[in-house]
């Protein structure tokens, strides 16, 4: 059994005896030698340097010539030892030199600009690029995240779990609270950070290597350390193999190989592995979910392994809750501060929204932030925002920085558009990107891409909007599915189906054994997308008096052409939703029609003064749901 490491103890692995004796040698040397008056000085540095009391009395008399007394042997067995012990030494002052230079010449200050510019841009993985849509600098839109603590490992003191609590709760960047912690508080050294697809987990670590790499890290009080940013998706058949590397070989080897510019860097053969023993390193571990299922058990082992060697070093790994979760109890993974991400409050998205619109119309100025700039990314801003603020479904959306990014990114594609009008599109690359584009550029291995996973999701969907559901019990959810499977001559198994849409495209969510969209609104595009393809408009025509369906008509009358669909609602006394769906289309209706809805104009909004004034007066109006039980 795996055992978990204690971020209290003390690592397994120091530097070498050698190493050490020849760093405090070298300190010594360069103040001139050892008299007799700086005996106590030196005494100091060996006791702090925990080297055994033997070594000390030896290297201690050996320090009155600069080791030549090593040379110098008392009999023949001491004369062996004692010469090894000097070439030992001898390599230990290379090995420390070697360091020393590397940090005069500024090899280390390359690569911590190696691993900045490797963090440099805000980029969302599976978002396609646009026209007009620049990509910012990750700096000039990088938000916040809020993290909560969930929960600490059980064990742990409760004045641990009260600093933590005490820490979350304060206002500015959470994630550097516990950075500049860590030196005196060990629990701090190992952090998961656990979120759902798109909170922010991969930008929250590339923002603290990119601030380690630019040595911005003063401005938030935290200690100078070297940033190692390490994509467990790039590493994880390396690591899962028999034989993997160790942390400082896998660093060495493959991560800085694959940072910008790294050719022209030149690290000495241990930095790596001294920076880690030392404890000056922060080594961020993202996407702990995206490591296949079967690999998982020996990634665990290997970190855990890992963060045992080196625990004066900070760890921080991400993943999402599913993943981190279920692991196997004999290859477990347990870090001592478990964070969730919240959602994002309204000022958040303000901040990301002005910042963001800011950029592209600095970069579209060609680099001026002139006040008329501002004010045009102002302007845009402002109107964005209010939109989300004014409906329900994209303030939900929106507290979801990916979805916020594109939305953002949807709205500067058609500038002074209403979002209700462009709903379907921007719920269909919602679908896309979920299901397809974002588990394409992580890599994953999943069956979504495999087979026509929204189609089966349209089925879905449709049959509860029929029967009234929002959420379903397992069994039942996977007989639909199953049904669904067949008839798209699918030989996928419901249950893989259903793991892998809950877990990697996260447009349906579990609820304590029962399952549901991750939003109604996404049920009601994919209900009234199956109608559309299927042309089965007929269908709708029952229920336009019903409100359980009327977002549903509304985004089924954005697909196609409404002409037939608002006559029919006119004749059966729907004048209100008629209008409706001639408002949030954006195609061309029938001229004659259109001439008679504009009339009908002031009828509507008598209709709707009735209906406001009759909610106010008795209270209802809320949509009406049922959960099934078993059926």
């Amino acid at each position: 059994m795996t055992q978990t490491p204690d971020p209290n103890q003390t690592p397994d692995e120091k530097l070498p005896l050698s190493e050490q004796i020849a760093d405090i040698l070298l300190r010594v040397i360069m103040t001139g030698g050892v008299g007799l008056g700086g005996l106590g000085a030196f005494w100091s540095l060996f006791k702090e340097n925990d080297i055994p009391r033997a070594v000390v009395c030896l290297v201690i008399g050996a320090g009155f010539s600069y080791g030549a007394s090593l040379l110098d042997p008392l009999h023949k067995g001491n004369k062996r030892r004692l010469a090894k012990m000097g070439e030992d030494v001898d390599r230990g002052f290379d090995r420390i030199t070697e360091n020393a230079i590397a940090r005069v010449r500024g090899v280390e200050d390359q690569y911590f600009q190696c691993q900045a510019w490797d963090c440099r841009r805000y980029r969302s993985e599976g978002i396609a690029q646009h026209d007009r849509i620049f990509t910012p600098l990750l700096e000039d839109v990088f938000v916040p995240l809020q993290l909560d603590p969930g929960s600490l490992q059980p064990g742990f003191r409760s004045q641990d779990i009260e600093r933590l609590q005490q820490l979350m709760h304060s206002d500015g960047q959470k994630i550097w609270d516990l950075l500049k912690q860590a030196d005196k508080q060990p629990v701090f050294r190992q952090i998961v950070i656990l979120a759902w697809g798109g909170y922010g987990k991969t930008t929250l670590l590339k923002h603290i290597a990119y601030t380690y790499g630019m040595n911005q890290q003063g401005k938030y009080e935290a200690p100078r350390l070297t940033p190692f940013l390490l994509m467990l998706r790039k590493y994880r058949d390396v690591i899962a193999q028999e034989q993997p590397p160790n942390l400082p070989e896998l660093i060495t080897q493959r991560h800085v190989p694959s940072l910008p510019e790294s050719e022209q860097l030149t690290l000495p053969s241990d930095w790596a592995k001294n920076k880690l023993l030392r404890g000056e390193a922060v080594v961020m571990l993202d996407g702990f979910d995206e490591v296949a299922k079967s690999q998982r058990p020996a990634v665990a082992r290997w970190i855990n392994d890992q963060m045992r060697r080196y625990g004066r070093s900070i760890f921080i790994l991400t993943s999402r809750p599913k993943a981190y979760k279920d692991q196997d109890v004999s290859d477990r993974l347990e870090l001592a501060t478990q964070l969730w991400v919240k959602d994002l409050n309204p000022q958040q998205r303000q901040d990301f929204v002005q910042k963001w619109y800011l950029c592209q119309e600095r970069y579209a100025a060609g680099g001026e932030a002139t006040p008329d700039v501002q004010k045009i990314a102002n302007q845009a801003a402002k109107e964005l925002l209010t939109q989300i603020e004014a409906r329900q479904e994209l303030t939900d959306l929106a507290k979801n920085p990916l979805l916020l990014n594109m939305i953002v990114t949807f709205h500067r594609r058609y500038p002074g558009a209403e979002l209700p009008k462009r709903r379907v599109e921007l719920y269909r690359e919602i679908c896309l990107l979920q299901l397809r584009d974002r588990p394409a550029a992580r890599q994953l291995e999943t069956l979504l891409t495999q087979c026509e996973a929204q189609i089966i999701l349209q089925m879905l969907a449709l049959a509860m909007m029929k029967k009234r559901w929002e959420r379903i019990q397992r069994p039942v959810m996977l007989q639909w599915l199953d049904y669904c499977l067949k008839q798209q001559k699918e030989i996928i198994k419901s249950t893989e189906f259903l793991d892998q849409v809950v877990q990697i495209s996260e447009l349906l969510v579990e609820q304590e054994d029962e399952y549901e969209f991750a939003h109604l609104s996404f049920q009601e595009y994919l209900a009234a997308t199956q109608l559309a393809q299927q042309k089965q408009e007929k269908l709708l025509y029952e229920y336009f008096n019903d409100d359980w369906w009327k977002q549903t008509i509304l985004l089924y009358a954005t697909q196609v052409n409404p002409t037939s669909l608002i006559r029919e609602a006119m004749q059966r006394g729907a004048t209100d939703l008629a209008y409706r769906c001639y408002q949030e289309t954006t195609r061309r209706v029938n001229t004659a029609l259109a001439s008679e809805l504009n009339a009908l104009k002031q009828t509507v909004q008598i209709s709707r003064y009735a209906k406001l004034k009759e909610y106010l007066k008795t209270g209802s109006g809320k949509r009406r749901t049922t959960k099934p039980i078993d059926s």
